[in-house]
C-alpha cells in the first residue's frame, strides 16, 4: 500500500485532499494560521509516513489528526504522526480496541493472498494508535483563524462516522459516508440511518464534498447517492416488517454486489 505514492489536489485555500491509487483512498489536510489538521492516516505505517512527509512539504505547522472511522485504510497509519492529538468519535476508539487486531489479520491475509507480501508485512507490523480526544456529536477545533467542525450525525457507514466541515472554505470531508467511483460499503453499516446522515451533510450546504474514496464531488452527487441509499433503507424496513425476504431485498438493491444480508439486520 505505502509503495503507491499519493498526489495532492488543492480544493480551497489551505484545504487539500491526497489521492491514492490503492483502494482509491482519499485523505485530507486543513491548514490554519497556527495548526493543521490531518483527516485520516492511511492503512499502514508506511502509508502514514508517506502522508506525514507530504504534509511537511505543504506546511511546517504542528498537526493534529482526526479519524473519520475505525476501518483500517483510514486509521492504521496514525502512528507516523505521534505524538499529537488524535480526534475521533468515542465509539471509534472502542471499535479499534474491539476489532483492530482482527482487521490487521484479515487485511494482511487478503494482501498476502494477492501476492502483495510487502504490504501484508507492513499491515501485520502495524501498532494501532488509539484516539485520545473523543467526540460525541460535535466538536469545534480552532486551527488559528480557522474553525473546523467535527460532526457525527447517526450510525450509517459505521456507528461512529465523523465528518469534517471547513465552513470558511465551503468544504466537507465525509469519510465513507459518501463514496465516488464505487458503491458504498455495507460490511458493518447501518443502512436505515444512512440517508439521515447524508441529510446532515447536505444541510451544511458545502459546495465541495470530499469522499473517503474517489474524487471530489458536489451536492448533486450526494443527493443522487442519498436517493439510492433511501431505497436501501426502505428495503431494510420491508425486510424487518416481513414484506420481503432478505434475498429479495438484495436482488432489488441499487448496490446488490455490495449490499450484504448482515446489513439488513441493523
Amino acid at each position: 500500500m505505502s509503495g503507491k505514492l499519493g498526489r495532492w489536489i488543492d480544493v480551497a485555500d489551505g484545504v487539500l485532499v491526497r489521492r491514492y491509487e490503492e483502494l482509491d483512498l482519499s485523505v485530507g489536510l486543513v491548514v490554519g494560521g497556527e495548526r493543521c489538521l490531518v483527516i485520516d492516516t492511511g492503512g499502514d505505517a508506511g502509508q502514514g509516513a508517506e502522508l506525514a512527509a507530504a504534509v511537511r512539504e505543504v506546511t511546517p505547522l504542528p498537526w493534529s489528526v482526526v479519524l473519520t472511522h475505525a476501518h483500517f485504510d483510514h486509521s492504521f497509519g496514525t502512528e507516523a504522526f505521534l505524538p499529537c492529538q488524535v480526534w475521533a468519535h468515542d465509539r471509534c476508539r472502542a471499535q479499534l480496541v474491539a476489532t483492530g487486531a482482527d482487521q490487521r489479520e484479515k487485511w494482511a491475509r487478503n494482501y498476502r493472498e494477492r501476492g502483495e507480501h510487502e504490504v501484508a508485512d507492513r499491515i501485520e507490523a502495524v501498532r494501532i494508535a488509539l484516539p485520545d480526544n473523543l467526540v460525541g456529536d460535535r466538536q469545534v477545533l480552532d486551527l488559528g483563524g480557522r474553525d473546523v467542525a467535527l460532526l457525527h450525525f447517526r450510525p450509517a457507514h459505521s456507528d461512529h462516522d465523523l465528518v469534517v466541515h471547513v465552513p470558511d472554505a465551503g468544504v466537507v470531508f465525509t469519510g465513507d459516508l459518501v463514496e465516488q467511483g464505487a458503491p458504498p460499503q455495507f460490511g458493518d453499516a447501518y443502512p436505515q440511518g444512512w440517508p439521515a446522515a447524508l441529510d446532515g451533510i447536505l444541510a451544511l450546504d458545502a459546495p465541495v464534498v470530499l469522499p473517503g474514496h474517489g474524487e471530489p464531488v458536489d451536492r448533486e452527487f450526494v443527493l443522487h447517492q442519498r436517493a439510492e441509499l433511501a431505497t436501501v433503507a426502505e428495503l431494510c424496513r420491508a425486510v424487518a416488517e416481513g414484506e420481503l425476504t432478505a434475498e429479495q431485498a438484495v436482488e432489488r438493491s441499487p448496490f446488490p454486489e455490495k449490499f450484504t444480508l448482515d446489513a439488513l439486520a441493523r
